[in-house]
């Protein structure tokens, strides 16, 4: 009685079940590491400090005017948030390109023929997704470096007559949308990979150091540059001319501009280094 619906039940249980099947499992799947992925560069994240230090998501430099905690923590989200963003959607085509492979193989369908029968428009879909590619790696090296971010005003050229320069108002998987005081403009994020990022200044600081009677604030200034990229000051940057002045009696204030803000650490480790050598010297 139900030998003529048996082929019929397993045509379509080898068949359309099986792509059901693993579309589903694919689809649960991307959304689980969705929520993982997130969690975890948060976890990482959370686990650094908020501004200045070490760690992945250190402000890298600080913005003209200053930042308070709120702020810098909001642009710390906004990097956490939009890089796992990015993140997931890798996974996400992982998991789709693998329940393909997975569907053909089932099914018994050798993927050569689909791309022997269409050969051009894999080739066109492998030269557009190169560019695509080198987009989504930019856009997510932006994120991680802290290049720029929302709000940000930038130099860019892009080849035009002028340079742009505008505000950063969303950068995307691909692209990033800028705004100047005429139009809004999309650019790929590779066309902004070398920029000038005028809202990041260099971070200011005064330090206060004793001298011997027969020293003066130029030689300081100049015993003070020089232990940039010494033992523990390796990653030590000045940025312009250092301005030595006479504070007191024995002592000089130094004016230092820094490409990032100096640790309590390293602020003490500079003083004892330039006085000690003022004395050896």
């Amino acid at each position: 009685m139900f030998a003529p619906i048996l082929p019929w039940l397993t045509a379509l249980v080898s068949g359309p079940f099986v792509v059901v099947v693993v579309a589903l499992a694919a689809l649960v799947t991307s959304r689980l590491t969705r929520l993982v992925v997130r969690r975890v560069i948060r976890h990482l994240a959370d686990r650094g400090p908020v501004a200045g230090g070490s760690g992945l998501w250190r402000a890298r430099a600080l913005r003209i005017g200053g930042e308070t905690g709120e702020t810098g923590e909001q642009r710390r989200r906004q990097r956490i948030d939009a890089a796992s963003r990015m993140v997931n959607h890798l996974v996400s085509v992982v998991i789709w390109i693998l329940a393909a492979i997975v569907t053909f193989h089932l099914l018994d369908i050798d993927p050569a023929f689909f791309l022997s029968s269409a050969g051009f428009l894999g080739a066109g879909l492998a030269i557009g997704g190169q560019h695509k590619v080198n987009d989504y790696l930019t856009g997510l090296s932006v994120h991680f470096e802290d290049r720029y971010g929302i709000g940000d005003e930038i130099l860019v050229h892009v080849g035009w007559d002028e340079p742009v320069r505008a505000i950063v108002d969303h950068i995307g998987l691909f692209s990033t949308r800028l705004r100047d005081d005429r139009s809004t403009l999309h650019l790929p994020n590779s066309a902004l990979a070398s920029i000038r990022n005028l809202s990041q200044e260099a971070s200011a600081a005064t330090l206060r150091v004793r001298i011997p009677d027969e020293r003066g604030a130029d030689d300081a200034a100049t015993m003070l540059r020089g232990l940039a990229g010494t033992d523990g000051l390796t990653d030590l940057v000045f940025v312009g001319d250092l301005a030595a002045r006479d504070a007191s009696t024995g002592e000089v204030e130094i004016d230092v501009r820094t490409t990032r803000s100096l640790s309590p650490s390293a602020r003490d480790r500079l003083i004892r280094r330039t006085e000690r050598g003022l004395r050896d010297g």
